[in-house]
């Protein structure tokens, strides 16, 4: 670890939390990235407090004292915590092929960034892995002696991901009435097993419908925009791909956002708030094979995504 060379662009997401990202931003200087592109929403405009936040935010920036290409894309408008992370994430891969992202409130352990940058290089041609995540919560559950595991969930607190595999998001989620008209979520997260008389396929597997149809709700509140999100909208594309994602078997990520200021993590009792983060093994022990673990997802699901 000590001589990791941060090769792999960094993108930073700020807006008005300068506690949280001095916490953060104090783990990207210890990696001394050779790129780092900072994502900037403007203050809210019925906020004045927002006005000095933002700035003391976006003074962090000038503290850099490494050698390191800084670029910047700070909107001149408050596009909110769903347009604002996409359209930057947009602009991140217009310019690199592939970048760790962090946002204000991922607290990263500082093996992420050499568990991030190996794992992008190994995995930059293979089109089924849509993303690299610094999350593990399994609390404790592991299945092998891997260092990660693939999933078919993406999670997005401290992560990283390639231009080829953004390239399927779509903000808009446009997709989205036809896959709703087809039921095609009961084909990714159902059996499909007899029709009965209407020759309507019958989803008979356990948890299935219930899975489906959480999904849906999500999905559907998305593509309205009732929720100012963008993750979800990542989750839809990558699940259009048969998209797998690698997550680590030790958390090396934890959220520290949640409270009060939070938009969507409010709530400081949940289980995944302030987790502990410990250090991931280097150098990395690889799996021999690439199969889903669907006994991990299963309770990743009941867990994360059954609400």
């Amino acid at each position: 670890m000590k001589d990791f060379v941060c090769t792999t662009p960094i993108a930073l997401i700020i807006f008005n939390r300068p506690d949280l990202t001095q916490r953060v931003f104090a783990e990207i200087r210890k990696v001394r990235p050779e790129k780092l592109l900072v994502i900037a929403d403007a203050p809210r405009p019925n906020r004045e407090d927002d006005i000095e936040n933002c700035a003391l935010v976006r003074n962090m920036i000038e503290t850099i004292d490494w050698d390191c290409e800084v670029i910047k894309n700070y909107s001149p408008i408050h596009l909110g915590c769903g347009r604002r992370p996409a359209t930057g994430i947009d602009w991140v891969f217009s310019l690199v092929e592939e970048a760790i992202i962090l946002e204000d409130d991922c607290l990263p352990h500082p093996t992420f960034f050499p568990y991030c940058q190996e794992l992008l290089k190994k995995y930059s041609d293979d089109q089924r892995i849509m993303s690299i995540s610094g999350n593990n919560f399994q609390f404790g559950r592991r299945r092998t002696a891997d260092s990660y595991y693939f999933s078919r969930y993406t999670q997005t607190c401290g992560w990283a991901t390639w231009k080829r595999a953004w390239q399927h998001y779509d903000f808009d989620m446009k997709l989205w009435p036809e896959v709703r008209k087809g039921q095609w979520l009961f084909d990714i997260f159902g059996s499909m097993q007899v029709a009965n008389h209407n020759d309507q396929p019958q989803f008979e597997v356990i948890g299935g419908v219930r899975i489906a149809q959480y999904w849906y709700r999500m999905f559907e509140a998305a593509y309205h925009k009732k929720i100012d999100a963008w993750d979800f909208q990542f989750a839809f594309a990558c699940f259009l791909q048969s998209g797998l994602h690698i997550l680590p078997n030790v958390n090396l990520v934890s959220n520290i956002g949640y409270g009060p200021e939070g938009t969507h993590t409010k709530d400081m009792g949940s289980s995944l708030a302030n987790l502990p983060v410990e250090a991931i093994e280097l150098p990395l022990k690889h799996p021999q094979f690439i199969i889903r673990d669907a006994w991990a997802d299963t309770f990743l699901q009941a867990n994360n995504f059954s609400c």
